[in-house]
């Protein structure tokens, strides 16, 4: 929404807003803040035990049952058990079960007793002033690893914002290529960033019937794509998400790139090429039992960035066959996975950021910091200062 109906809204209106992800956990979260926040609450919420919601204690936890119909209204209702977490008389917290359904019973109470509910980024919006913490909240809430929810939890305590004033010390000072190369530094480490709440994609390519979807299988743990002698079999991109040391990688089976008269193959083969494309690594399989076959070469030539596999190295090697350089795997008695998943790690994530390190993690921070990269190194200094500010002052649209 404009950011100036996220403005117009007070921060001293009764809100709620669910706050975590839908669908993803056990326990959903329903923030209520505003005047009169512990009142709505109580006209829903019956607390375990005689002590009425109103005087319990700041910072402490309630269990009881939540009727979706208030005291006023009356009537029979099912009760949810759940708990309100009072961080202060105008700052409440409800955990409920998680899933839709609970989360939105909550809301449609809190609604009928007059509290506005919004998304959980209007939320922070005027909760949280500092765009790049509020932002991190957001990403928090999408994250699939504890690595990268380190990386976060060191953004929302103000490891990129530390950065800047050195930044901005070097630009006053005139000396823009300090300053353009710090710039370049973070934008560097963008790209990890932009990985942290959205997983890495790998693609498997190669001609058909070289153990791709066998790879697929030996890499996620489980039989998640369909392994048949017939090349060609793969005719769509089968997906699946797993972690390698700690980093989110979606994986994608691809059909065997060949030339074909079939329309549907070729719609599998067109489908595969434009995954490769998309990827932030190919690996290119090739079969270590069979001699080199036409279409070898082009594929090489075509993913010259590729990680190249020799699968199958359980079978017999034919005589003479002169391999380029790649690792060595059999996915189905899986021999060499744990090497090729490291060597995957390195590719992806070649350097990793120290403990507490600055790490640009969306779009709207690479943006900013690439801009004023640019000011800085045309010598610019004014107009890169004046778009740093930007970093931590925009607003949530």
């Amino acid at each position: 929404m404009p950011s100036d109906a996220v403005n117009a809204q007070p921060e001293s209106a009764l809100t709620a807003a669910v706050l975590t992800p839908e669908g993803r956990g056990a326990v959903a979260v329903v923030g209520v803040c505003g005047p009169g926040a512990t009142a709505a609450c109580a006209k829903f919420f019956h607390p375990a035990g005689a002590r009425p919601l109103a005087v319990t204690p700041h910072g402490q936890i309630r269990f009881g049952a939540w009727r979706n119909k208030s005291d006023e209204t009356g009537g029979a209702t099912a009760a949810e058990e759940l708990v309100v977490c009072l961080r202060s008389v105008d700052d409440l917290e409800i955990h409920c079960h998680g899933g839709v359904a609970a989360a939105a019973a909550v809301c449609e109470s809190l609604k009928s007793a007059g509290c506005r509910i919004v998304a959980a980024d209007e939320w922070l919006a005027f909760r949280e002033p500092d765009a790049v913490a509020r932002e991190a909240d957001l990403a928090l809430a999408k994250v699939r690893t504890a690595r990268a929810a380190g990386i976060l939890l060191d953004q929302r305590a103000g490891a990129l914002r530390n950065e800047v004033p050195a930044i901005e010390a070097a630009l006053t000072a005139g000396d823009c290529a300090s300053a353009a190369s710090q710039l370049r530094i973070l934008c560097d480490r963008g790209r990890l960033g932009l990985r942290l709440t959205e997983p890495f994609r790998v693609a498997l390519a190669g001609r058909p019937n070289v153990g791709k979807s066998s790879l697929m299988n030996a890499l996620v743990g489980h039989a998640r794509a369909l392994v048949f002698d017939e090349p060609g079999t793969t005719r769509d991109v089968v997906t699946s998400r797993a972690v390698f040391d700690g980093w989110a990688v979606e994986l994608a089976d691809t059909a065997g790139v060949r030339t074909t008269t079939s329309e549907l193959e070729a719609a599998g083969i067109a489908a595969a090429v434009r995954e490769h494309g998309r990827a932030d690594l190919v690996l290119l399989l090739r079969d270590a039992s069979e001699p080199a076959a036409a279409g070898d070469q082009e594929l090489v030539e075509r993913y010259p960035e590729a990680l190249l596999v020799w699968n199958k190295i359980d079978r017999a090697a034919p005589t003479g066959l002169a391999r380029l350089s790649g690792l060595e795997i059999s996915a189905l008695r899986g021999e060499g996975i744990d090497e090729l998943i490291a060597a995957i790690v390195e590719r992806l994530v070649s350097e990793v950021p120290p403990s507490g390190a600055a790490v640009p993690f969306t779009g709207r921070q690479l943006t900013i910091l690439g801009d004023a990269a640019a000011h800085a190194d045309q010598r610019d200094a004014g107009p890169a200062s004046e778009r740093l500010k930007h970093l931590f002052v925009a607003a949530v649209t």
